[in-house]
C-alpha cells in the first residue's frame, strides 16, 4: 500500500459539511458524502493510480477531491450532457474560461426577471451556455436541469431564487479547480466508450456512478438529461477491466442479481438525501474487505 487508512463502521452517516465542497454544481445524486470512502479505497491500493477515471462524471465532487488530493496522478472526467459539458470544458480546457465564468457569476444581478430572461436564449458561446447551466443548477428545485424541472419558490430560509445563489463561493470553487486543472482531463463523451478504451490498463481505476435507473424505482430518470444505458453492458464491460473500479447503485435486486452474475462484492452503506432522510446505497467492486 501507498499509504495507510483505516475507516469501520458501515453504518455511521458521512458528515458532509466536514467534507471540502470543490464542485461548482448542486448536484442531484452527488456523492459528497461518499468522499471519505473514496478516499480510503485509493489509499488500500497498492499503487498510486496513474489515473482515476469517472465514467459518469456529473458533477464530479470524487473527481475534483481525488485531484485536489493527489489521490492518482491524473483524473480523467467524462460526461454525455452537453450542458454539465460546457461547464467542465470552460473550466478545464478553456485558457481563461474558468475566470471569465466566475466574473460572470460575480456580476449577474439575480432575479426573477433576469433568470427567466438568461434562462431563455440560444445559440450561445460555450461560455455562455456554461454561465446558463450553472445558473439553472443553482435556480431549480433540487438543483434538477432536466427538461421539466421547475425554479425554486420559497427555498432555504424563504430566500426564493437566492437561496442557492453564493456567488463568492461559487467563484472560489471554480478558481480552486483552475489551479489543479492541470492535473484533470476532460471528455464530453460517452462513459461506456471510455471504459472500453482503457479497459486493458492496470494501472488505471474507475469510480463508476451511472444514473440509478437500473430498478424498477427508475430513480434517475427525472433527474438527468441523459438517464438511460445499458446496465448489463456497464457490468459487462467492468468485469473486463484491467484496473480496479467502485461502483455505486441504488439498493435494489435488480442491482444485487447483476452483482451476483459477475460475483462482484457488495456493501451498504448508510447517507442521507436531500430531505435528510436516512438511506443505503449499494457499493460494488472485487472485493470491498477494504470497508469492513
Amino acid at each position: 500500500m501507498w499509504q495507510h487508512s483505516l475507516f469501520d463502521d458501515t453504518d455511521r452517516i458521512i458528515n458532509v459539511a466536514a467534507v471540502p465542497q470543490r464542485s461548482p454544481f448542486r448536484y442531484p445524486g452527488g456523492k459528497t458524502w461518499l468522499v471519505p470512502r473514496i478516499r480510503q479505497w485509493l489509499v488500500t491500493l497498492p499503487h498510486r493510480p496513474a489515473e482515476f477515471i469517472e465514467p459518469f462524471a456529473g458533477g464530479a465532487i470524487v473527481s475534483l477531491t481525488v485531484a485536489a488530493e493527489s489521490l492518482a496522478q491524473h483524473v480523467r472526467m467524462v460526461e454525455l450532457d452537453p450542458f454539465v459539458a460546457a461547464v467542465w470544458e470552460t473550466i478545464v480546457h478553456d485558457d481563461g474560461g474558468g475566470e471569465w465564468l466566475a466574473n460572470a457569476i460575480m456580476a449577474f444581478d439575480l432575479t426573477s426577471a433576469t433568470v427567466k430572461q438568461e434562462l431563455a436564449k440560444n445559440d450561445l458561446s460555450g461560455r455562455e451556455l456554461a454561465f446558463q447551466t450553472i445558473l439553472k443548477n443553482r435556480v431549480n428545485r433540487g438543483g434538477i436541469m432536466a427538461r421539466g424541472a421547475g425554479l425554486i419558490k420559497t427555498g432555504e430560509g424563504g430566500r426564493g431564487l437566492h437561496s442557492r445563489w453564493y456567488p463568492e463561493t461559487l467563484k472560489r470553487r471554480i478558481l480552486d479547480i483552475v489551479k489543479i486543472r492541470e492535473r484533470i482531463t476532460f471528455l464530453h463523451s460517452d462513459g461506456l466508450t471510455v471504459m472500453r478504451q482503457y479497459a486493458e490498463r492496470d494501472d488505471v481505476v474507475f469510480f463508476i456512478d451511472p444514473p440509478y435507473t437500473a430498478s424498477t424505482k427508475r430513480a434517475g430518470s427525472r433527474l438527468y438529461t441523459h438517464p438511460n444505458i445499458d446496465h448489463k453492458q456497464l457490468f459487462k464491460i467492468a468485469d473486463a477491466l484491467a484496473g480496479d473500479f467502485l461502483m455505486t447503485y441504488d439498493d435494489a435486486e435488480e442491482v444485487r442479481v447483476l452483482a451476483r452474475a459477475y460475483n462482484f462484492d457488495t456493501q451498504t452503506i448508510a447517507m442521507k438525501n436531500t430531505h435528510h432522510a436516512t438511506m443505503s446505497e449499494l457499493l460494488i467492486g472485487r472485493n470491498l474487505d477494504w470497508i469492513r
